[in-house]
């Protein structure tokens, strides 16, 4: 009896704990469109309609499925790296200036999050 009392005791608290987890790590698209909106993303890129450059949508759709695909956002906008615009031309993709890791890993959540 005291066994199937710890037994459940624990199963309740391994199941409160996976679902906190879940509300912990779910995005915050208000608080990531508006760091989108401060670093001058949305200037180039349309959350779901093209501008200088892809979407915001399109660029996620790309990513999809991909384990490497916070990776690789975080280091394009991250490194400066060389970026080809529709018009064929080249350019440099602009640094976002955050350095809050949390911040930056919620607003690239919510980037691949448009993915439908």
């Amino acid at each position: 009896m005291k066994t199937s009392i710890i037994r459940s005791s624990l199963v309740l608290a391994c199941a409160s704990l996976l679902a906190s987890q879940g509300a912990i790590g779910a995005v915050d698209a208000t608080t990531a469109q508006a760091l989108a909106k401060k670093e001058g993303c949305l200037k180039c890129h349309g959350i779901d309609t093209e501008k200088e450059a892809k979407s915001l949508t399109d660029i996620a759709k790309k990513f999809k499925g991909k384990a490497d695909a916070n990776a690789k956002v975080m280091d394009q906008i991250t490194s400066g790296k060389t970026v080809k615009l529709d018009d064929g031309s080249e350019e440099e993709h602009k640094i976002v200036k955050s350095k809050d890791k949390a911040a930056l890993g919620n607003m690239i959540d919510w980037i691949l999050s448009l993915a439908k």
